[in-house]
């Protein structure tokens, strides 16, 4: 089991790799193995991924994350520049049916309101227009209402973990009430513990999920 300390380093080296040249400034503590992302970064996109990288860490729990961005006199665009570069970023998507979402700017945040049949949709919206230049945040409030229901979801989402999300399916068991799905078991990471979640969002008619995976770390033998 990795100390604090050492989670720390290791967070903020993975941070560091990524972005090897950046203004950002951001300040990693750890605590019982809950890391705590705080200072500021001079872009959203690099704020979701120092947030990412934190998660794929072996030996975090949890992440609280407070980071704010503070864009560069440089990055500085208007709302109206901003929408339209979403608007272009959701059309060239193809995962995004566009035609059902709108988007509103204020003051460099984005907000995507709408509805869309599969939760993918949702997130891959939010992916498109998380990069934009000038962007100093994303509310995502797309709601997820499916057309087709999958007449096994368990075992749809079982197999979704498989090939999608590297871990052990065995140990996850699924409940499935209505539109939602339960998580129960142990994972290696907290990494992992996330990948369910996305696997989730592959199987039609799931709009929420509940996780209650565990993490658990298998000690390496000699």
């Amino acid at each position: 089991m990795k100390t604090d300390h050492e989670l720390q380093q290791d967070v903020m080296a993975g941070i560091k790799w990524r972005f090897p040249v950046s203004h950002s400034d951001i300040g990693v503590s750890v605590k019982d193995g809950i890391v705590t992302l705080s200072g500021f970064t001079d872009s959203y996109f690099i704020k979701r991924e120092a947030e990412r990288i934190t998660e794929k860490i072996v030996g975090v729990k949890a992440i609280v994350e407070k980071l704010e961005v503070k864009l560069p006199g440089s990055s500085s665009h208007t709302d109206a520049d901003i929408a339209k570069a979403a608007s272009n970023a959701l059309r060239w998507n193809v995962n995004v049916p566009d035609d059902k979402i709108k988007i509103i700017v204020n003051q460099a945040w984005i907000t995507l309101e709408g509805e869309v049949d599969w939760s993918f949709q949702k997130i891959d919206a939010e992916d498109a227009v998380e990069n934009l230049t000038g962007v100093k945040g994303v509310t995502n409030s797309i709601v997820v209402k499916p057309t087709i229901k999958s007449s096994n979801v368990s075992e749809h989402i079982k197999n979704a973990f498989r090939r999608y999300a590297q871990m052990d399916a065995e140990k996850i068991t699924v409940e499935v009430e209505g539109s939602k799905a339960i998580f129960r078991g142990k994972v290696r990471s907290y990494a992992e513990k996330k990948d369910a979640e996305r696997g989730a969002w592959l199987t039609p008619g799931i709009v929420k999920v509940e996780n209650h995976l565990e993490i658990f770390y298998e000690p390496i033998l000699n």
